[in-house]
């Protein structure tokens, strides 16, 4: 499986010992109990580390996932989070087979290092009171829980827990500086527990485990609830899909040179959604927090997800009642320590120092992300880099009046020139013709005054979309209703679909005025010129044109 197995292991038994209590908790607090995370992290966790694409991701319950099955439980019980699970699963395979993953990567870097920075922050508030030694208290946003605990510390304060966190993290932030391969995480949590043990400590422990796993059942099942259920099971899967896929980008941008498999992630993350709910899982999502874990600790390769799952097995069934005796605040300690390491210092800056628009994106995503949720801080992230990308978009494209001398055909004298100068105009339209930027056109095209044709130049139109489009005719419409007659030359082949289909040129083309070149156009708006008496025949004479018909 990996190159270097001994790491592997080592990594997985470091990401086992902080899963541990992450699966009972996350278990627990979405009312499923704590034989539901335990059964997530190991069954997900395996079959997500096989099947899936990236080699260091880690799978089992998570806190977002917890957030949305809450209600789902209130709503429709246990049994309806377990087809909601399966549900999921199914669409998430079918999101692979259709190879949806590769969208992934249009996700802007700012909001993938915006969401690690506020997944961070949320990891190390959650902390908080545990760190503390207090009580976790009700809710779920995250600075409130942290406020509370803070306040409830400042009242009676307890400092043996403060110094175990602190102690952990430190040991395992020099530690690891110094001598990267050594496992700090495991080898401070066992220093930690040891102590308590032997001073007496009076610190909360993770206390006792339910032992072994559920058989596999398919009880649950109810097909009269598929209809009911699948809102819930569409929105359980789209966070599965996101979750994981932005974790796993968040493992590539911590290693050196591994790249997952965006549709083979999304194919495990549903075999082992599929799967789960058969042994009383909850819904499953690669996990930042112990993917984050398995990288610092050293993981090479997927051996080490699957080490993880199979030793909380082997504790389940096992060593149940030594690891009950961990401190809480040990492990709080660990996730301390990998809140910090998860930043890429080096990276935020450069991103934050690149561009205002990237350093919005990333800070508004990492404050939606603690504020809010996953999903909605990704949302508002794209939402904001697709705003800022649309307007540099827009900001390219131009209309700029163009002198008619270097394109009039044939040779003519300077007091001709400066007739037609009086009475036509000629602009040149460059870029994407769009709705971020068609009214900037119809504003400057409709200011147009004191002249008799106006060509629009049109070969340097790169994009045409629905608005560009009955923009550009509505602005045509404007000119003609004071007495402006509007020419159309060099429209690109697929251009030509949607101005027609909308009715922009229909009308133009029948009367002869859509052209192929600006040459043409501008002989044909000097014979209406003539033809409406503003040219005398002597001023119109001319030669027929000469090789400049290749000009647009």
């Amino acid at each position: 499986m990996g190159r270097r197995p001994r790491r592997d292991l080592l990594a997985g038994l470091t990401v086992a010992i902080v899963a541990l209590p992450l699966a009972l908790g996350f278990g627990l607090s979405s009312g499923m109990g704590a034989e539901a995370g335990l059964a997530t992290a190991v069954i997900a966790g395996a079959l997500a580390a096989v099947f899936g694409g990236s080699g260091l991701q880690v799978s089992g319950p998570t806190g977002a996932m917890t957030v949305v099955l809450v209600p789902i439980v209130h709503a429709y019980g246990g049994s309806g989070v377990l087809m909601v699970g399966l549900m999921a699963g199914l669409m998430l395979i079918a999101l692979a087979l259709a190879r949806a993953g590769r969208y992934m990567a249009l996700v802007p870097a700012p909001v993938v290092e915006g969401f690690t920075v506020g997944i961070a922050c949320v990891i190390g508030l959650q902390q908080i009171p545990s760190a503390l030694g207090v009580p976790t208290p009700e809710g779920d946003k995250v600075v409130v829980l942290a406020w509370r605990a803070v306040q409830e510390f400042a009242g009676d304060p307890r400092w043996w827990p403060l110094v175990l966190a602190v102690a952990v993290a430190g040991v395992i932030l020099a530690g690891a500086r110094r001598w990267p391969t050594v496992p700090f995480s495991l080898l401070a949590v066992a220093a930690a527990t040891v102590a308590a043990e032997l001073g007496g400590l009076p610190v909360g422990r993770i206390g006792e485990l339910p032992v072994g796993l559920p058989a596999p059942s398919l009880s649950f099942l109810d097909l009269s609830e598929l209809g009911t259920l699948l809102g819930p099971a569409v929105a359980v899967a789209a966070l599965a899909a996101l979750e994981s896929l932005l974790s796993a980008s968040v493992a590539d941008g911590m290693s050196v040179n591994h790249r997952h498999d965006p549709d083979r992630e999304l194919f495990g993350q549903g075999v082992a959604n599929l799967l789960a709910p058969l042994f009383g899982g909850v819904p499953a999502t690669g996990a930042i927090a112990r993917t984050a874990v398995n990288v610092r600790a050293g993981a090479t390769s997927r051996l080490a997800a699957l080490a993880h799952a199979a030793i909380l097995a082997v504790i389940i069934y096992s060593a149940a009642g030594l690891v009950a005796r961990i401190p809480l605040a040990a492990l709080a300690g660990v996730l301390l320590a990998t809140c910090v390491r998860m930043v890429e210092v080096g990276s935020v800056k450069a991103i934050v120092s690149s561009t205002r628009g990237d350093a919005v994106v990333l800070v508004l995503t990492a404050l939606a992300t603690v504020a809010l949720d996953l999903v909605a801080a990704v949302i508002v992230g794209l939402v904001v880099a697709g705003a800022l990308a649309l307007r540099a978009v827009a900001r390219h494209a131009r209309l700029d009046e163009m002198p008619l001398r270097p394109d009039l055909p044939g040779d003519h004298t300077e007091q001709e020139h400066a007739l037609l100068a009086e009475h036509i105009v000629a602009y040149r339209l460059d870029g994407p013709l769009f709705f971020a930027a068609a009214h900037r056109f119809l504003l400057e095209l409709t200011e147009v005054a004191d002249v008799s044709a106006v060509i629009l130049r049109m070969s340097r139109v790169t994009t045409v979309d629905a608005t560009g489009a009955l923009v550009l005719g509505d602005a045509i419409d404007r000119l003609e209703r004071r007495g402006i007659t509007v020419y159309v030359s060099g429209i690109r082949d697929n251009h030509h679909q949607p101005l027609h289909a909308l009715g922009v040129i229909a009308r133009l083309d029948a009367a002869g005025r859509v052209l192929a070149t600006t040459p043409e156009a501008i002989a044909a708006a000097r014979d209406h010129l003539h033809r409406s008496g503003l040219l005398t025949a002597q001023d119109g004479a001319r030669r027929e044109p000469a090789a400049e018909v290749h000009h647009r």
